[in-house]
């Protein structure tokens, strides 16, 4: 639908050469949709949206090793005030959650004579509490996820450089077991295990096993081109196990900066019939760089 978009400001300050503090608002509108009855009755529309308020530190651990920290508030407000079942109400879902990345970078490299630089990051994000979209007992947990990920950046002349990124996302949640979905109340249905079990036994809870684990990874790869450290040229691509979601698409981006602006530019492509609500997405952003030493944007827009 046109009306869906979604949109993101965010900001850091440096304490000191050691420390910095970030803060980002996101919301996301699915745009505008009509309710219907079990009859096709229309009971009237409905705009669902998601915010989230992000807060974050991080700190410089030595000259290669950093790490953060974020915490997070998320509304998730899909259909309030519909009524799912006699007396079950739909409300918001509120979670308050945590983000937790290391860092590991060297800028000191040479490959074939030329200099380059080597970034390593892991992450786990949104550790948080378990949601409800009504007022029943059965929650749902949010979607934690592990990412690891690297980029090697080649500077092949004094104008130009490329770079490649390569990420692998696991869900820290526990794989749905369709043996359970008529019995929510059972103590060994997935969606009933308390928040740590569920996110750390999501390595080995799968009921394919270990062939079925593997499915649950997600890859992305990413390249950048940038001319004179001012105009760039970006392309990605995401992967997904068709029996784990089954999105793929690919990513194609643009970027340039001037001074102490940028902007970036970003066009999300579908390669399979699997609907997304962010298939053919534009993506912009405007970034300012108040002290002029900024690095760019992100490989995969």
């Amino acid at each position: 639908m046109s009306d869906i978009f979604i949109a993101q400001i965010a900001g850091y300050k440096k304490i000191n050469d050691l420390q910095s503090i970030g803060l980002s608002l996101r919301y996301f509108s699915l745009g505008n949709i009509t309710f219907t009855d079990i009859a096709g009755t229309e009971t009237g529309n409905y705009n669902p949206n998601e915010f989230a308020i992000d807060l974050g530190y991080s700190r410089k651990l030595s000259d290669n090793f950093s790490t953060g920290l974020t915490l997070k508030y998320v509304r998730s407000d899909l259909a309030s005030g519909q009524e799912v079942s006699t007396g079950n109400i739909i409300n918001a879902a509120q979670a308050v959650a945590a983000d937790l990345g290391f860092f590991y970078t060297n800028p000191e490299m040479t490959i074939g004579g030329k200099p380059a630089e080597l970034s390593i990051g892991a992450a786990i994000t949104n550790i948080g509490n378990k949601v409800s979209y009504t007022q029943d007992d059965t929650k749902d947990f949010i979607p934690t996820n592990l990412g690891l990920g690297s980029n090697l950046r080649l500077d092949l002349n004094e104008h130009n450089s490329i770079a490649i990124a390569f990420d692998i996302n696991k869900l820290m949640v526990p794989t749905p077991d369709s043996s359970f979905n008529s019995n929510l109340d059972s103590p060994d249905n997935p969606r009933n295990k308390p928040l740590l079990s569920g996110m750390f036994g999501s390595f080995a809870d799968a009921p394919g096993g270990f062939s079925e684990e593997m499915q649950e990874l997600m890859y992305s790869v990413g390249l950048e081109y940038w001319y004179n450290k001012q105009f760039a040229v970006r392309a990605g691509y995401f992967n997904e196990h068709r029996l784990k979601g089954n999105r793929k698409f690919l990513t194609l981006g643009l970027g340039l900066r001037y001074s102490v602006f940028g902007f970036n530019f970003s066009y999300i492509v579908p390669t399979t019939s699997q609907r997304n609500p962010l298939d053919n997405t534009l993506r912009f952003s405007l970034t300012f760089d108040f002290d002029g030493k900024g690095s760019g944007s992100d490989i995969l827009e």
